[in-house]
Parts: C-alpha cells; structure tokens; sequence
C-alpha cells in the first residue's frame, strides 16, 4: 500500500518496490496498461539526479512520477509523462522515486510524506 501520512490518504492499494538490478532497468517497460495496478517503488543507493532521471521507452501509456528525499518527502511531480520520453532528470537529488498510473498522484502536494508496505 501506498500512503501519504500528511493528508492521510491511501493513494495505492498495491506496491511493488523495484529491489534488484533487473527489477530497476526493466522498470514499466512492456508492462500492459492494464497489468499496471501498482505503485513501483525504487529505491536509489544514494540521493542522485542522474540515478533519479528516468525515460519512458517502451512504455506504453502515461504515467505520473514522484520523487522523493531521504526522508521519503516529495520534492517533484511529474503529472503525465507521455510514452517514449527519452529522459526526465529530476531538478533535485531524490534518493526514492515512485511511478504510478496517469492521475493517481492528482492528490500529492510537495512536502507531502509517503509511506508504503509491499
């Protein structure tokens, strides 16, 4: 589950946190639309742009990103980014991004802080 601990809401019922090297590369790519009900977590070895900066090939569909500090505060959103991006670089170092289907991160503010369990 994912959770926003500030406006106390559930934001997914499901997550998926992305753990090992393959998990991390393959990301969303080929993953159907519909087979995509989760929140997918990454989890980045230390605070980085460049680990934190994303593209979207080989996605099919838009999908909503949200990066995260240390401390698992939201720094950015990035609200629908479209299919075949070819790279999206975060304007802070994050250390934890999530991406999430189009328009389930409508109700994420910056500052907000998120939580999850698998």
């Amino acid at each position: 589950m994912l959770y926003n601990k500030i406006s106390k809401e559930k934001i997914m019922g499901k997550t998926v946190v992305a753990k090992s090297f393959f998990s991390m590369f393959k990301g969303l790519m080929f993953e159907s639309r519909k087979g995509f009900d989760y929140a997918l977590v990454f989890v980045l070895p230390l605070p980085s742009k460049l680990a934190a900066s994303i593209h979207t090939f080989f996605v099919f569909f838009p999908i909503d990103v949200v990066f995260l500090d240390k401390g698992k505060r939201v720094i950015e959103i990035a609200r629908s980014l479209q299919p075949f991006t070819p790279i999206y670089v975060p304007k802070q170092d994050a250390a934890y991004f999530i991406e999430l289907p189009a328009g389930k991160a409508k109700s994420i503010r910056l500052n907000d802080l998120l939580e999850w369990q698998n």
